[in-house]
């Protein structure tokens, strides 16, 4: 690669790596504002916690499915289309929940009190579950689009950097929500989803025209066909020919799906999960109930916990995964879940009156947190390689947000019948058990590229060069 080359793609990998970290920051304005505003739909209309927990957790189970669906588009179409598609429609929702009320001019909506009927409950039950679908957009793209313009040996460090937009979003939103309901009070939480979606809609714009699918797409060689001798042992001229029909859909099964690393990572990243879940969708619940909080000291407490906590958590894990783990992401989400664990249990077991206390570790749990949040799929990227990565990171989407059974109704229902305790006492233990999940694969290689190779080796030797079978 020339200099000239050289400098063009630095430029437009670090563009492309800051139009993601924008554009997903946004996904969360439109999706984690719902948990700030959690105890404002439950003072205000008289929705109830087990029915927040069963919305959190459809709109989980949704999203998973989402990540899944669309990680196969974002492996086969336009990345930046998709995801500019899911901001879009995803602000869309907030909007209809925004204006729900004013149904009630046609359907009783609101009881004589005020309150949520049934029907207003099933609306916004509905349209954030559907919600989930749109956020199912965001991931999948950013996912293959950083596998396309950055090299294996600096994903870790890289995509941590862009998974900082993770808690950048939801603290952006958790502090813009808390000053909403603190300054207007709870009968303003229409405003906490119409601010959002606003400032979403604006995004999806600069998704669309900033980003760029390929290296290829702006005169850039690929990154296989780069100098260093980068990235990958499966790294030959005819490789995506091969990787089309029949061959694209053996190489993802045997890379991805009858891949136990992938498997082992699905499950750690459903304990983790469930972690983080419990601190992000319900910590401004339980702040306020159990550790006895005001509203903007607990959403300020979680916006702490995401932009301190997580960003910090995310950055050093990356970093060390690279310099002191030869890009072994999974041995230090090891030491992150184990960290993340021993951080909760002490929160929970911190005196009433030590709110700064548990304040400090709750951020220490989220700085733990979302360093295996960031690098399980980060693992799962290098594992399935550049070609299949969304597949793979749809895999760990299915289990990350099936947790929300756990973290949503589950934790709904054991906070309105037994208290918080019993929610704290379950998440430790998940805590556990994801630890020894993840250290089953301590000795794994760092990536699966030269696995990669072997398969496309068989691939060929069975296939012709359309990627159909010779006997098809």
């Amino acid at each position: 690669m020339t200099t000239e080359q050289k400098k063009k793609y630095g430029y437009w990998q670090w563009r492309t790596l800051i139009v993601l970290m924008l554009g997903y920051a946004f996904y969360y304005f439109v999706r984690k504002n719902f948990s700030v505003v959690m105890p404002a739909l439950e003072t205000e209309l008289g929705i109830t916690k087990v029915q927040l927990g069963l919305f959190l957790t459809l709109n989980g189970i949704v999203y998973g499915l989402s990540r899944f669906a669309n990680g196969f588009l974002a492996d086969r179409f336009s990345r930046r289309k998709l995801m500019a598609s899911g901001l879009f429609l995803s602000a869309a929702a907030n909007f209809f929940i925004c204006f729900s009320p004013a149904m009630d001019s046609f359907v009783d909506v609101l009881d004589t009190e005020g309150k949520a009927t049934m029907a207003l409950v099933y609306i916004i039950g509905s349209v954030w579950v559907l919600n989930g679908y749109f956020q199912g957009m965001g991931v999948p793209p950013c996912m293959s689009l950083m596998a396309h313009w950055i090299r294996p040996q600096e994903l870790a460090t890289k995509q941590s950097i862009w998974n900082a937009s993770h808690s950048i979003g939801a603290g952006l939103i958790s502090v813009i929500c808390a000053f909403i309901l603190d300054h207007l009070g709870y009968s303003a939480w229409q405003l906490c989803f119409a601010v959002p979606a606003s400032i979403a809609v604006v995004g999806a714009f600069i998704l669309l025209f900033a980003l760029k699918d390929t290296p290829s797409s702006v005169g850039l060689p690929e990154l296989e066909d780069m100098d260093d001798g980068v990235a990958s042992s499966a790294g030959d001229n005819d490789k995506e020919t091969v990787l089309t029909g029949v061959a694209f859909k053996r190489f993802i099964s045997r890379l991805v799906f009858r891949n136990p690393l992938i498997w082992i990572l699905a499950v750690s990243n459903f304990c983790i999960y469930v972690v983080r879940f419990t601190i992000l969708d319900w910590g401004a619940t339980f702040l306020t109930q159990y550790k006895g909080m005001e509203i903007s000291q607990a959403g300020s407490v979680v916006a702490a916990s995401e932009i301190i906590g997580g960003i910090a958590g995310m950055l050093v894990a990356g970093w060390f995964t690279d310099r002191f783990m030869q890009s072994r992401a999974h041995r230090t989400c090891l030491f992150c879940t184990v960290g993340a664990t021993v951080a909760f249990f002490l929160f929970w077991k911190t005196p009433a009156d030590m709110n700064w206390l548990a304040a400090v570790f709750l951020c220490l749990s989220s700085f733990f947190v979302y360093g295996p949040q960031a690098l399980l799929g980060i693992a799962a990227s290098n594992q399935a390689t550049k070609h299949a990565c969304a597949t793979a990171n749809g895999i760990l989407g299915v289990f990350g947000y099936a947790s929300t059974t756990v973290s949503g109704l589950g934790f709904g229902y054991l906070a309105q019948h037994f208290g918080w305790n019993s929610v704290f006492m379950v998440s430790v233990i998940v805590g556990i058990v994801g630890s020894v999940v993840i250290a089953v694969m301590w000795k794994a290689d760092a990536d699966g590229y030269a696995k990669a190779g072997r398969i496309i080796e068989d691939i060929k030797k069975s296939t012709d060069i359309s990627g159909q079978g010779k006997d098809s």
